[in-house]
C-alpha cells in the first residue's frame, strides 16, 4: 500500500516561508486570465472549494482543490520556452507523485472561452461520480 504523503506532511508538503511569500505576492498580482477564472472558482462550483496561488513543496499552484487533489494551471506564452517547459514537467511529475492531478489551460483558452474551460473543470470534479 502506497503512503499518502500529503496526509503525512500536510497540504503544503513542506513549503518554505519563501514559497508562502511568493504565493502571497502572486495572489496580489494575478493575471487577467487568473482573475477571470477565480471569479468562478471562488463560488465553489459543485460545492468544491478552491484555493488560489496555493504553496506546496517548491511550487505555487495557480488554483488547487484539496478535496479532489486537483491543480489548475493557466499558462501564458512564456510556458512555451524550453526552460519553463522543463520546470512545468518537474512540477507535474511532483504533483502526480503525491496524487494530485493537473489541468492546464492557456491564457487564450480562459479569456476566449471561459465557459468551455469551466465545463472541463466541472467534468473533472464530477468524473468519479458519473
Amino acid at each position: 500500500m502506497q503512503k499518502d504523503w500529503l496526509k503525512i506532511s500536510g497540504m503544503h508538503d513542506g513549503a518554505t516561508p519563501k514559497i508562502f511569500r511568493n504565493a502571497a505576492k502572486l495572489r496580489f498580482d494575478m493575471t487577467e486570465p487568473e482573475k477571470l477564472l477565480w471569479e468562478t472558482l471562488k463560488t465553489k462550483p459543485e460545492g468544491f472549494k478552491f484555493r488560489r496561488q496555493h504553496p506546496i513543496k517548491f511550487f505555487v499552484l495557480d488554483f488547487y482543490c484539496h478535496k479532489k487533489r486537483l491543480s489548475i494551471e493557466i499558462d501564458g506564452g512564456y510556458h512555451n520556452n524550453a526552460e519553463q517547459k522543463e520546470k512545468d514537467n518537474k512540477k507535474t511529475t511532483y504533483l502526480n507523485g503525491v496524487g494530485i492531478s493537473e489541468m492546464r489551460f492557456t491564457n487564450t483558452e480562459v479569456l476566449d472561452n471561459i465557459d468551455s474551460v469551466m465545463s472541463k473543470i466541472i467534468y473533472k470534479l464530477l468524473e468519479d461520480s458519473l
